[in-house]
């Protein structure tokens, strides 16, 4: 069976919802969802029958009621009356509650359906076998994801069900569940037109689910990957990895990951991961802030030497039989993004005085370079303990970030989240100027293009490197350790760019 992309019609008259059926069939839609709860005024018999007669794709009819998060309030027998009229102008499916009885279904294919804009139900695997003996002809669980791991029993329930299913983790935290359903033979999952055009939280666009994820190259061999960290819809590797893939080749789909920031519900996560093997998960890029729990949950003995000895890690390759194995591919790529601009060698960097600000996993792995290659280095962040532990490691010093204003260094690297989007206004510096000192300025974030911190740096006349290249390096190597082939760097770079420039 084929998985449809649905693409629900929220409008509120009969004549734009014609309009936008045809488009969603123009750019890729399967089917379309006519809200008939979103029309206003609530539509005569006959206007319901213009709406669905003659229509260029499949058409699920839906008259959702307030009860499971719709906008019909009005007469339960008038609503059912709606979706009776739709079924016999042709509807392909009516979609009807799981409370509503079996006795005032319409003459249609109906698709069963059970809704909660709350949470994840405990019994989400009962209620599968529920609707499997309800009688209709398709299953639909929709209910609001808590974290991430409820993607994951959204798809379980489309394994167990013996009827076609939906089965959709509504919100961010459940994006993944949306993305990878064609794998698992869901019937179908849903996109909207535009953005701004949803009819849940957490839904995509068509052109999203279709360009960005590669929908259609999507199959039951899709390796899944996926970034995790806190927040994680601003990241890029989603859009430059699946690009990656596409160029290279590779059967695999990259989602994102928002995983709260606490150790234990990354450990979470991860345990989530392992217990299912059947999500054919292979790789996942770390950011900030589970740098330091991946390395924690994974073991040093599981982690390449270099990501050992800096105590992060940003890679995390899973095997087919659940191997774990940690890598640090920021080392190499902020020292080659740093010493190209500088057009020096690494072993340059020896004695060079460089401030560092911030004591995370990203700068963990740049101090633990710079020390390998002899610079003299003094880590600046806000928890100045932090700082002086990561310092004492590296034979480094340690400063707070309020006296950065004050430093005297020939190379200034920023491995801190201030000015990443969407707060592209501030600077770790604040408004001070850049010290006359200071002739290269490296920020390691990428989006925005170009930092607040960046824009100081060239008005100082001071060398700027953009986290740009950092990315793409640490990306490409990335790739390299899962599919071990030559990464696409140039076309990574190219829709990085492209994106940030939109």
């Amino acid at each position: 069976m084929t998985s449809r992309l649905i693409c629900p019609l929220i409008s509120s008259d009969i004549d734009a919802m014609r309009r936008e059926m045809a488009l969603a069939a123009k750019v890729g839609a399967g089917a379309v969802e006519c809200r008939l709860d979103y029309l206003q005024p609530v539509p005569a018999a006959d206007e319901v029958v213009r709406l669905v007669s003659d229509a260029p794709v499949e058409v699920i009819a839906t008259c959702r009621p307030a009860r499971e998060g719709g906008n019909f309030q009005g007469d339960e027998a008038d609503r059912l009356a709606l979706l009776a009229a739709a079924a016999e102008a042709g509807a392909d499916f009516v979609d009807i509650e799981l409370d509503v009885p079996h006795k005032d279904w319409p003459g249609a294919a109906v698709i069963v359906s059970q809704h909660n804009f709350e949470t994840c139900p405990e019994n989400l695997h009962d209620l599968g076998q529920q609707l499997d003996g309800a009688g209709g002809t398709i299953n639909k669980i929709a209910f609001m994801a808590d974290r991430p791991e409820d993607s994951f029993d959204a798809l379980e329930v489309i394994g167990i069900c013996k009827k076609p299913t939906i089965a959709l983790a509504m919100g961010e935290a459940g994006l993944a569940s949306r993305i990878v359903a064609r794998k698992f033979g869901a019937f179908g999952t849903f996109a909207a037109l535009r953005g701004g055009a949803e009819s849940a939280p957490g839904q995509p666009t068509l052109d999203e689910l279709k360009g960005l994820y590669r929908w259609d190259a999507i199959d039951s061999k899709t390796l899944l990957f996926g970034v995790i960290g806190w927040p994680v819809g601003h990241s890029m590797s989603p859009a430059i990895h699946n690009a990656a893939f596409a160029a290279a080749g590779v059967n695999g789909v990259y989602v994102p990951l928002g995983v709260p920031p606490k150790a234990e519900e990354f450990n979470s996560f991860m345990d989530a991961i392992l217990d299912r093997p059947w999500l054919d998960c292979r790789g996942l890029s770390v950011t900030i802030p589970h740098k330091e729990n991946a390395l924690g949950y994974l073991g040093k003995n599981n982690c390449d030497p270099a990501a050992a000895r800096i105590g992060a890690i940003n890679t995390i390759t899973i095997g087919p039989e659940g191997t774990l194995r940690g890598d640090n591919t920021d080392y190499a790529a902020a020292i080659d993004a740093l010493c190209r601009a500088m057009d020096i060698a690494p072993k340059g960097l020896a004695h060079k005085a460089v401030a560092v600000l911030g004591a995370g996993g990203v700068s963990r792995a740049i101090v633990a370079a710079l020390s390998h290659y002899r610079a003299e280095t003094t880590i600046y962040n806000r928890t100045v303990s932090r700082a002086e532990a990561l310092a004492k490691e590296f034979s480094a010093k340690a400063r707070p970030l309020e006296a950065a204003d004050e430093l005297e260094a020939e190379i200034l690297i920023n491995c801190t989240s201030i000015g990443m989007h969407p707060h592209k206004g501030a600077s770790p510096l604040g408004a001070s100027e850049i010290p006359p000192c200071v002739k290269v300025v490296f920020d390691t974030i990428y989006n925005p293009l170009e930092t607040e911190l960046i824009s100081q740096a060239r008005a100082a006349g001071a060398l700027a490197v953009s986290g740009v290249e950092m990315f793409v390096n640490q990306a490409a190597s990335q790739f390299e350790i899962w599919c071990e082939t030559p990464a696409p760097r140039d076309v990574m770079r190219e829709v990085l760019v492209g994106k940030l420039q939109q």
